[in-house]
């Protein structure tokens, strides 16, 4: 299958928009998944939602991933679907563990604003230029964010 992952249209048009903009690329299930520098991420969101043919405009979920102790620890992971094309995308983006800072998606698909907020208050990830980026589950007083691998099972005492 990696023979015609590299012919994937959708891959091929990213990679013609910006060559440096994918760093790795999985295909398992039927679905894409692509790993795109933190920095590339909005020109990146942008494209594939405004491309005629490509039209990803539907954000199903924002979510992140602790692969604590490894480094880099966290990944952002953004769920899109095209129903132009009948087709999911799923994009990933490494973050490091001292400091997890990702552009907002909020100006590129709206719905990212509460799933934005779940994610810095679980885990902890800041969102630049978020609209309202305070807790959405926890309380405001809450100390840590319980899906980080390394919080304590019992919370803090």
């Amino acid at each position: 299958m990696t023979a015609d992952l590299e012919t994937h249209p959708v891959l091929r048009q990213l990679r013609g928009f910006d060559s440096e903009a994918v760093e790795e690329v999985q295909f398992f299930r039927g679905e894409l998944t692509v790993y795109i520098p933190a920095a590339k991420l909005r020109p990146v969101g942008e494209f594939l939602r405004d491309t005629p043919g490509l039209a990803f405009r539907y954000l199903s979920d924002v979510t992140a991933v602790d692969y604590y102790p490894s480094e880099p620890r966290f990944a952002t992971v953004y769920h899109l679907l095209s129903f132009d094309r009948n087709e999911r995308l799923r994009l990933k983006v490494r973050l490091p563990g001292d400091d997890p800072r990702v552009d907002s998606m909020v100006p590129v698909w709206p719905a990212a604003n509460a799933f934005e907020r779940e994610v810095y208050d679980l885990f902890g990830i800041y969102f630049e230029g978020h609209p309202y980026l305070v807790r959405i589950l926890l309380p405001e007083d809450w100390e840590g964010h319980p899906l980080r691998k390394d919080y304590p099972t019992e919370g803090y005492r």
